[in-house]
């Protein structure tokens, strides 16, 4: 049986550090504050000119490629996440193909949220378990601080999230003790509007974008905290307990966890529903805040590097976000 084996990860953030400090100098906030609500110290800002939504989704792939020996040209098929698209349409996925010179290759535009890479990752991982492709490039890439609200009416959210991107390269293989065992997905569309940025939406006006629409503030981000943290924290559990018992296994056979950076809270509450330590909990949101669906192929780029992810491992991929979408993948690293 043809499977799916992560062979490479790479990841991208910009070199511009804002601090929960820095914060301050647009609304009235301080660095206990964020702490103590999200568990984010600082996170990084694009530089203008410089940085893309595409080049640094490029430059993670480039650097996942290179660690799976492989060339961009090796790669069947582009699946990129992400809610911050260097325009309209075209998706960014086109630019970062353009960008690889990876001309005719197919790519697929997903838009999941903080539930992005996973969903990417399951549908690369079904594309090559059906035999159509042997090797895929997974993606998400975020830049958020250009359209947060900056100012004391939007820091509840302005001072979570943060740019950057990740990729991982996934190639064939049949080797059932190294590979992806089994992703999950799941949606309600019940909850859209708890957590979602409104315009611009092509229902609700003659033009995509007026001076009406941007007064009354839909372009910022509205969150219903106390929603999101309360289903977070229910179906981060389900979802990794259904990958587990899919395969036969339960939280005690766990060895890392990599759920999406949102908030620290959520993390140590879901850890200790699952009776994990806390070095078996990759979180590095403290130093990225929260990059949606950049935020797991960051952080399980950087767990690989500081060597806390090892040949045989058990993982869980986990992720919770607005629409309100979940979902996990478990595998054997």
């Amino acid at each position: 049986m043809t499977l799916s084996r992560i062979t490479g990860l790479g990841y991208y953030v910009p070199e511009n550090v804002v601090t929960n400090n820095d914060l301050t100098q647009w609304m009235e906030t301080s660095d206990e504050w964020i702490q103590e609500r999200t568990g984010i110290r600082e996170r990084r800002y694009f530089e203008f000119g410089k940085d893309t939504n595409y080049s640094m989704a490029a430059a993670a792939s480039r650097q996942a490629l290179d660690r799976a020996g492989l060339t961009p040209n090796d790669i069947d098929v582009i699946v990129y996440a992400t809610i911050t698209p260097d325009y309209f349409f075209p998706g960014s996925a086109f630019l970062m193909q353009r960008e690889l010179g990876m001309d005719g290759k197919p790519v697929i535009d997903i838009r999941e949220q903080c539930s992005g890479f996973v969903y990417a990752l399951s549908i690369a991982d079904q594309f090559i378990k059906s035999g159509m492709y042997k090797t895929a490039l997974v993606v998400g890439s975020e830049i958020q601080s250009t359209w947060i609200d900056k100012s004391t009416a939007g820091r509840n959210t302005a001072v979570i999230f943060g740019d950057g991107a990740g990729a991982a390269v996934l190639t064939a293989t049949e080797d059932p003790q190294h590979c992806i065992l089994s992703t999950h997905l799941h949606a309600d569309g019940r909850y859209a509007e708890e957590l979602y940025v409104r315009d611009p939406g092509s229902s609700r006006a003659s033009r995509p974008v007026t001076k009406e629409l941007i007064e009354e503030g839909g372009f910022n981000v509205f969150m219903n905290g106390n929603a999101v943290f309360k289903h977070a924290i229910v179906r981060f559990g389900e979802v990794i307990n259904e990958a587990l018992a899919a395969n036969g296994y339960t939280a005690g056979d766990l060895d890392l966890l990599v759920p999406h950076q949102a908030n620290i809270r959520i993390s140590d509450y879901v850890r200790q529903q699952l009776g994990l330590s806390e070095s078996q909990v990759i979180n590095n949101l403290q130093r990225f805040g929260n990059t949606t669906a950049a935020s797991i192929p960051i952080a399980l780029s950087e767990a690989w590097e500081n060597k806390q992810l090892k040949d045989g491992d058990l993982l869980c991929l986990a992720a919770f976000g607005s629409g309100f979408t979940w979902a996990s993948a478990l595998i054997r690293w």
